[in-house]
């Protein structure tokens, strides 16, 4: 809950964004005209653009495979976004999907300029991987250490998120300074599945077990700043690590000598006041060979993993009554639970792409009160004007049908258990901070 405690989000946002000419925010587009912002009504197909290589992009909206929905929370401004590329690389059937968390006064800015960059070099690496021509010797498809493909990928994936690391630090138009944002990434190519990750938004996948149950299993880890290995980085490079007392579960990096930027998590792109202090832009990149036991991947923001379990999230992508509505249910339920949790919390932003792997077969369609059934007890389905109980099934997109769900014993991948992470003794670093404060001109005052 909560990325960056000392900035305060910017409270409008107008005008055009610098690569495309509308901004996304709740499934609208906002166009300018002589200064004025106008909405268009979204046609529920978002292809906003070509990308690279004649790939299709869209920012919100579904297609066969994907559903994607984003809602602001009530902290200000929407600082999610999220885009999926189809055709990626110019390989039909070849998707990039990335959901991205800004935080810090124009986190917005930040995850916008990287949903629109980070894509492109990554396809323009892809071009150097040719998948058809690596063949594996022996059947170990999973092993991440013996797979060539994965190598290949891994590689292009790191060199993509330095090289947008440094450029977003050259851009003087976007302040990341104490401004950055996570990224969870994927890309689909036939078998084969990478991820990368970077901070705490969290990427899912649905499969079956040897029953034919449906299993999540989690796909990326939260990458926080009290876990073993994130914390041990950030307090040998004089970064400090504790929690605040009004919040003692969320563990945050500050400064050495200074109480900010209170960063929620270890790894992001920006937030350049804290790269000397063990906060890096690497990401974690794994490998997956998907099967027919897998169903669908779920990305999304931790302002939904804060509030809803990965068995709860497939269960209600999986009893989706259309699949073009499945992202949509989904923020709509933790948007619910925020309020039951945490009532006097402030509802985060929640972006959520769903990326379903098999072409839909004709399948019986369940009534909205078996879908009920299975809901959270918390919660119930959204209402929706394009979701009745009767209406005709429009894009012939329904999800599963014979759904069980199998429950985790522990849903948690990793467990901190940290009690005592103060990091009070470390020494002060005033030289270096003021390093950064030369190098960066529009450098915040805290």
């Amino acid at each position: 809950m909560g990325a960056c405690c000392t900035c305060q989000r910017g409270q409008n946002f107008k005008g055009k964004h610098h690569n495309h000419n509308h901004n996304h925010n709740h499934h609208n587009y906002y166009e300018e005209n002589n200064g004025e912002q106008k909405e268009v009504e979204d046609d529920y197909q978002s292809i906003v653009g070509r990308g690279d290589l004649g790939a299709n992009v869209r920012l919100c909206g579904f297609s066969k495979f994907v559903s994607m929905y984003s809602q602001q929370g009530k902290k200000g401004i929407n600082q999610d976004a999220m885009t999926v590329w189809e055709n990626f690389g110019g390989k039909k059937g070849m998707f990039f999907c990335g959901v991205f968390d800004g935080h810090g006064p124009s986190g917005h800015k930040v995850a916008r300029y990287v949903r629109d960059f980070l894509p492109s070099k990554i396809s323009s690496y892809n071009n150097e991987i040719k998948a058809n021509s690596i063949r594996r010797d022996v059947e170990k498809d999973d092993d991440e250490a013996d797979n060539p493909y994965f190598t290949a990928w891994k590689d292009k994936f790191l060199k993509s998120f330095k090289e947008m690391d440094e450029e977003l630090e050259g851009d003087g138009s976007i302040e990341s300074y104490c401004s950055g944002t996570t990224a969870v990434t994927l890309v689909k190519q036939g078998e084969h599945l990478i991820v990368g990750n970077l901070g705490d938004s969290r990427a899912i996948i649905c499969t079956r077990d040897d029953k034919n149950e449906l299993v999540s299993e989690q796909l990326t880890v939260d990458l926080k700043p009290n876990l073993p290995a994130e914390y041990e980085r950030i307090r040998s490079c004089e970064g400090r690590v504790m929690a605040m007392e009004e919040e003692p579960s969320v563990y945050r990096v500050w400064m050495p000598d200074q109480d900010c930027p209170g960063l929620a998590m270890a790894r992001a792109f920006g937030d350049f006041c804290l790269k000397d202090f063990g906060l890096i832009s690497v990401p974690e990149v794994y490998y997956r060979k998907l099967t027919e036991k897998d169903e669908f991947i779920v990305l999304a923001s931790d302002g939904l993993w804060d509030v809803l379990s990965n068995d709860e999230v497939i269960r209600i992508v999986a009893t989706a009554r259309k699949r073009s509505i499945a992202a949509r249910l989904v923020v709509h339920h933790a948007v619910r639970a925020w309020k039951y949790k945490y009532p006097c919390a402030k509802v985060d932003d929640c972006a959520v792409v769903c990326l379903f792997l098999k072409r839909q077969r004709p399948l019986l369609t369940k009534s909205l009160s078996e879908v009920t059934e299975l809901s959270l007890n918390y919660t119930e389905l959204a209402s929706s004007q394009n979701y009745t109980p009767n209406s005709k099934i429009d894009d012939g997109l329904d999800t599963l049908l014979n759904y069980q769900l199998k429950e985790e014993k522990d849903p948690n991948v990793v467990a901190t258990g940290l009690n005592d992470v103060s990091g009070n003794d470390h020494n002060k670093s005033s030289s270096r901070h003021a390093r950064y404060l030369s190098r960066r001109k529009s450098a915040m005052n805290f």
